[in-house]
């Protein structure tokens, strides 16, 4: 396994009134924030959030392309990010235990948190198509150029990870310094992530590998 410190390329926020970050994703020209009980959008060039919705916003966020997803409690929502609208929901499999989502694949992947595990799902139905195990507590999960990734938090050390989609084998770290969790995670499908971290309210930019 390819092990590596994570370098970090850029902090965004704390942001008004959010006290902590939950899920992460980037819909191409935002990037979405989960803040418990609102999604945030802000611009990664200069950091100003250009626009909100209120919905519960507990966990995980994804981008289809289309419709955003979000985690909250025991649910997922599918959102229309233009009327900021629940279109439908979902169960969600852990049932409130569950941490990151993405899109990947035509499907969601819904990380586990303390489960360590990352389901895919069937996004109409909620119904599980396929379960990896992870080494490590799942925090956020991403899908980029074929590549799945999921971020860990345990104590004071997170790492971000590529694992086998097939077996969840870790192939390659990057560590976080000591004391930064992550809790979202999201590409923007080029070389970088965007790192929730948890209560300290603050999105991160990690250099993505090549």
């Amino acid at each position: 396994m390819k092990q590596s410190a994570a370098k970090i390329i850029r902090e965004y926020g704390p942001f008004p009134g959010a006290e902590h970050v939950h899920g992460v994703t980037f819909d191409g020209r935002y990037v979405w924030v989960a803040t418990g009980d609102k999604l945030n959008a802000f611009d990664p060039a200069d950091g100003q959030t250009q626009r909100s919705i209120d919905v519960a916003a507990h966990a995980g966020t994804a981008f289809d392309g289309r419709h955003l997803y979000q985690i909250a409690e025991s649910r997922i929502q599918k959102i229309d990010p233009k009327s900021g609208d629940v279109i439908t929901t979902i169960p969600a499999p852990g049932g409130g235990g569950d941490s990151g989502l993405a899109w990947g694949e035509g499907t969601l992947w819904v990380g586990q948190y303390r489960d360590r595990k990352i389901h895919q799902i069937d996004p109409e139905t909620g119904t599980i198509l396929r379960t990896i195990e992870s080494s490590r507590f799942v925090t956020g999960v991403t899908w980029v150029d074929g590549e799945l990734w999921h971020g860990t938090w345990e104590g004071d050390e997170s790492d971000l990870r590529r694992v086998d989609p097939r077996t969840g084998e870790a192939l390659e770290t990057l560590d976080l310094p000591a004391g930064i969790g992550v809790s979202g995670l999201e590409s923007d499908g080029a070389d970088r992530f965007f790192c929730g971290g948890g209560k300290s309210g603050k999105v991160r930019a990690v250099r993505r590998p090549r």
